[in-house]
């Protein structure tokens, strides 16, 4: 039998309860309330797969860092280091993030794909956009593909 990823997470949610860990368990929990709004947002309530559970935590991940870099530039390094040590209990859930050598790699192809489709300079972003997003999907975050693909255009 399979498990869920939402069911992986409710156990180890118990478990950092029983455990005493504070950090955990609140991470958890806020990352399992925002899975349930998502479950019940739109005409009728659903069961999220794990693809979609991945993009939720990819979320609240996406939410702790932006949080906690808020946090360092306004002299808060106290709820900075919190929102990261979060934003680390989220990433054990995520499949493991592209290296820049292997995103590079992967953008390189890209754009010789879609200059071979004719589309050349900047004006490609768009074109190599659609062939990147698709295989680094889940293991890269948006911002480092846009980077990467401006920056082997630019030559």
């Amino acid at each position: 039998m399979t498990t869920t990823l939402k069911s992986k997470l409710h156990d180890d949610l118990n478990a950092a309860i029983k455990g005493r860990d504070e950090l955990r368990s609140s991470t958890l929990r806020l990352t399992l309330t925002a899975i349930s709004k998502e479950e019940v947002a739109g005409a009728e309530k659903r069961e999220l797969s794990d693809d979609e559970v991945l993009k939720v935590i990819a979320r609240e991940a996406k939410k702790r860092r932006e949080a906690a870099e808020a946090f360092a530039q306004g002299g808060r390094t106290e709820q900075a280091e919190r929102e990261k040590a979060e934003g680390e209990v989220l990433a054990g859930y995520l499949p493991k993030q592209l290296s820049d050598d292997e995103l590079d790699t992967i953008v390189a192809q890209a754009v010789e794909e879609a200059r071979a489709a004719g589309a050349e300079g900047p004006r490609a972003m768009g074109a190599v956009m659609k062939i990147v997003n698709p295989k680094v999907a889940g293991l890269a975050e948006g911002g480092r593909v846009a980077g990467a693909v401006k920056r082997l255009l630019q030559g």
